[in-house]
């Protein structure tokens, strides 16, 4: 019984329970292909045959909402959906028990700014040297990553040139193919021509695609939505800014699009249901001004990175709701993994930038939700944004709230996810420790349950 798992890239048997076990690496993935597709049908079987109530002990549960812990804690699940949550529930007949120990059980983590598709190494490259179905694979292995580590839903934030690839991702994850988080998908990222993450610095001759779908007016931007909606995405992220510079002490990053075009997008997403409580309208990467400003002006669900905002922007944010998601994590390892020590030096100056302003954000009432960037950085170690945020200023209790409460309005999945609560998707993780007191426990997850579905116990 175990829950042992080696890291590897292939789920190659699930038992009753839902537990996965793991084997093979890369080399063996083309041999071990039709094996391993008999094997993950299995596993969706597994996962939604045969279940029973399931009643989680633990010495301790988070009640993020009131900030405290409860003693002891414990959870009954039937299905996928969480009947009653405290510190004793009723134990129906016949119910299994399982008994987490000196642990810590909390719903399951939420990260809102993810890259399935990227993994460390020369981003700028991936999309060169492998072809889509290979990062395909490599998403899928990425999702696996990310939900051994507690990570139970997420936001993907651009395939990075993989067009879709991210909706057969989610929708393989949502039938039971593969294990996963739940998945918010956006195809990918839109930009302007020459603009952040379009291929420059190439042979112009070699005609080296954008990393995004271009959008060069209001026009393009709505005519791209569309497709993108059409092809599967659930919302759509737009680079608002880029490329970033300091001069002279000041933070500069040139603008993309205009209020009034930003305006069109969120229109045209809101005609099919996307606006911001949905989890289906438009996020930005905007780190300074004035891009930032002309995104929150717009009304858009997120500013995504905020490294430098105005007064002006931060008010803004805080009457209109809108989620500033800082990604430190992703800073912090640019920083120690830099090519040259001048870059890292400058990359390290421009963390403390950020680090400085999050906490003139957080004087002026920003709302923040946590997202790392992760993938450019290992996945199922992103639970450093949240260590990073602690250190940076914010209360634990408040990262948590960020995380779990924020999160899952930023996703669109409000009263269904974050909390321990009736009627909540059975979404559950256990970590050692009191997480209020130190909020590094969150790196070290002893126990996994998505949907009903354990993936990881001790």
């Amino acid at each position: 019984m175990g829950g042992a798992y080696s890291e590897g890239w292939l789920i190659v048997r699930a038992d009753a329970s839902g537990l996965l076990y793991a084997a093979g690496t890369m080399k063996k993935l083309v041999c071990s292909f039709l094996f391993a597709s008999a094997a993950l049908w299995s596993y969706g079987q597994a996962a939604t045959e045969g279940r029973h109530p399931v009643v989680l002990h633990a010495a301790h549960m988070l009640d993020v909402a009131d900030g405290k812990i409860v003693s002891p804690g414990e959870v009954l699940v039937d299905g996928n959906k969480i009947l009653a949550a405290g510190s004793s529930v009723t134990r129906p007949a016949g119910v299994e028990v399982i008994d987490l120990g000196d642990t810590t059980l909390m719903s399951g983590l939420i990260d809102a700014h993810v890259h399935l598709f990227l993994h460390p190494g020369a981003e700028d490259l991936q999309t060169v040297e492998e072809s889509v179905p290979q990062r395909t694979l490599i998403a899928a292995d990425a999702a696996r990553r990310d939900l051994l580590a507690g990570f139970t839903a997420e936001r993907d934030m651009g395939t990075e040139g993989a067009g879709c690839a991210d909706v057969a991702v989610r929708n393989a994850i949502n039938k039971g193919l593969i294990p996963g988080p739940r998945m918010r998908v956006s195809c990918n990222a839109v930009d302007i021509l020459g603009g952040h993450e379009d291929a420059i610095g190439y042979n112009p001759a070699q005609r080296i695609f954008s990393n995004a779908d271009y959008a060069n007016s209001a026009e393009e931007l709505v005519a791209v939505i569309r497709e993108q909606r059409k092809g599967g995405a659930d919302f759509t992220k737009i680079y608002e800014t880029g490329r970033d510079s300091i001069a002279g002490g000041k933070f500069r990053t040139p603008y993309q699009y205009t209020t009034e075009q930003l305006t069109a997008a969120i229109r045209e997403a809101e005609r099919t249901g996307g606006d911001n409580s949905s989890g289906r309208g438009i996020a930005v990467h905007a780190t300074g001004e004035p891009g930032a400003g002309f995104a929150v002006a717009a009304g858009v669900s997120s500013v995504d990175h905020a490294y430098v905002l105005s007064d002006a922007t931060m008010k803004a944010m805080h009457q209109k709701g809108i989620y500033a998601v800082p990604t430190f994590a992703i800073g912090e390892y640019f920083a120690d993994h830099a090519a040259t020590a001048e870059r890292g030096e400058r990359l390290k100056a421009e963390q403390a930038l950020h680090a400085a302003e999050f906490k003139k954000q957080m004087a002026a009432g920003v709302p923040f939700a946590v997202g790392s960037d992760v993938g450019p950085f290992p996945h199922g170690t992103q639970a450093r944004e949240m260590e990073l945020m602690v250190q940076y200023g914010m209360k634990p209790v408040e990262v948590l709230r960020a995380d779990l409460l924020n999160g899952a309005r930023l996703l669109g999945w409000s009263g269904q996810i974050g909390e321990l609560k009736e009627g909540y998707f059975a979404d559950i993780v256990a970590v050692p420790g009191n997480p209020l007191d130190d909020i590094a426990v969150l790196s070290n997850v002893k126990f996994v349950m998505k949907d009903g579905v354990i993936y990881r116990r001790p």
